[in-house]
């Protein structure tokens, strides 16, 4: 089994090698084989896709908003004629199955690529302001070059998440794949060239941590759009500071996801599993705390142990299989320590807990946990796990229960379950968290912004809000009469 491309990186239109960087070995989740070896970016490989982005915006900007939003639908149409294509490689990227892949990932991508490039003809228009005698108008530009780093779990989604609204908005972009995930973003670069997008407008170069800090520190890059974990967010976002370049940052979180005792308890178990489970785990917007009413307690855990437990886990490549393995044999080993904490610190283990006896071979599995009887003070309940691990709390007052959920550094989802929808609409109103969900959980379409607040980063993914964080404003003031001075 091999995913090999042409070349590790792609600058100006093609693709580009250069052996002299550190090797990346891109590994098959559900077997543990080296699938491709790619090498990282050296500086002289930094240095080219900078120059040809910054080359190429120039260009790209010179277009009309209509003429950027053609090229990307066009790439949009070109990504859903090769979903099958790309969701398999998805799948040996990140070992998710491709049930999952194949409506979920590529699929979130085109339709990123197809939303903005329907919108932006008219969504960066600015405003004319009458100032009596003269007057001034209000216009959005691009940054110029934007250097987007992606993270593991949703590797072409957030390529295109990142690259749809910076393109649209008139800039272009060096994207930076996870190095345990390099391939798929490859191919969206290859897609947009293909769809008519000059050379050098979207360029991707393959990177490990030593690759991220030459990117955002960059005298020509103007903004950097980072999807990853808190500590890396907190550097990241602090030496683009020290040089005030712009920021996004969508970063981890330990999100709430209320149960309350009027929930339709089957509707609240698929939003947990949902907020749990779906793609191992490996979300950073998943409800891990889940705080249930203690009148349904006991019902929820009964159903719950039960349909987690009935979740097919097998090869990802396996249209039955529902659940594929964790990403890497590091992510999995960080998650079985969390396991082992929980089970140390006296949380109920109601399944799950370790690797599943149904796979075999060297792939990097695990079962989708549950623990019930959490304490708000235990580990499990207070980090990211990043991980099939769902904390079952208890809870018996809507007051009580907010400000817990609310007792965390981190702001980045959260949901409630209820039959009383003014109880809802109250209860997400505390909630101090970016991005909300009342009796659904996960659900992202490219319509909605997608952010965090408090330690969970800040500007917004998705929706026409996510363009104001790819350009900026600039005003001109117009004198209809002669400029006078008084000396």
């Amino acid at each position: 089994m091999k995913a090999q491309p042409q070349a590790s990186h792609f600058i100006d239109g093609d693709y580009v090698e250069d052996t002299a960087g550190t090797v990346i070995e891109s590994i098959y989740p559900a077997t543990g084989e080296v699938i491709a070896r790619l090498h990282a970016a050296t500086p002289a490989i930094i240095e080219k896709a900078i120059a040809s982005a910054k080359r190429a915006q120039k260009e790209w900007a010179s277009w009309s908003p209509a003429a950027r939003g053609r090229v990307l639908k066009k790439a949009a149409e070109i990504m859903r004629e090769r979903n099958r294509e790309l969701s398999e490689l998805e799948t040996l990227d990140t070992g998710k199955p491709i049930q999952e892949t194949i409506v979920a990932d590529p699929t979130s991508g085109a339709d990123s690529f197809e939303f903005f490039g329907g919108i932006i003809a008219t969504a960066m228009n600015g405003s004319q302001i009458p100032l009596g005698g003269d007057w001034a108008y209000t216009k959005r530009v691009p940054l110029g070059v934007v250097v987007g780093i992606g993270a593991w779990n949703y590797p072409q989604q957030i390529a295109c998440w990142k690259g749809a609204p910076a393109l649209a908005a008139g800039n272009a972009i060096v994207f930076k794949p996870s190095e345990v995930t390099p391939l798929g973003a490859l191919k969206i670069a290859e897609i947009l060239i293909e769809a008519g997008a000059p050379k050098g407008v979207y360029n991707v170069i393959q990177g490990d941590r030593e690759t991220g800090p030459l990117l955002v520190s960059h005298p020509d890059v103007a903004k950097v759009s980072l999807t990853g974990s808190v500590p890396t967010g907190r550097k990241v976002a602090g030496a683009a500071a020290s040089q005030l370049k712009h920021v996004t940052m969508e970063l981890g979180g330990k999100s709430p996801l209320v149960v309350f005792d009027d929930a339709d308890i089957d509707s609240a178990i698929s939003g947990a599993m949902l907020g749990n489970f779906y793609s191992t785990g490996q979300v950073c917007s998943n409800g891990t705390r889940v705080f249930v009413h203690k009148a349904i307690k006991e019902t929820f855990l009964t159903r719950l142990k039960a349909r987690t437990e009935a979740i097919v886990i097998g090869d990802p490549q396996d249209e039955a299989t529902q659940m594929g393995p964790m990403v890497s044999l590091a992510q999995r080993d960080k998650v079985l320590s969390y396991i082992d904490k929980g089970k140390a610190e006296g949380a109920t283990l109601v399944t799950g807990g370790g690797i599943p006896n149904s796979v075999t071979g060297e792939g990097f599995y695990i079962q989708p946990t549950v623990f019930a009887d959490v304490t708000d003070d235990m580990t499990i309940a207070r980090e990211e796990i990043f991980g099939p691990v769902m904390c079952v709390l208890d809870f018996e007052d809507e007051a009580e229960v907010i400000a817990r959920a609310n007792a965390t550094e981190f702001g980045l989802s959260a949901g409630v379950f209820t039959a009383d929808f003014s109880r809802a609409h109250r209860v997400v109103d505390q909630l101090e968290a970016g991005t909300l969900w009342i009796n659904t959980y996960n659900l992202c379409p490219v319509e909605i912004p997608f952010g965090g607040s408090k330690q969970s980063g800040f500007g917004r993914e998705n929706s026409a809000a996510a363009l104001e964080h790819y350009s900026e404003l600039k005003t001109v003031y117009v004198g209809m009469g002669k400029c006078e001075a008084p000396y």
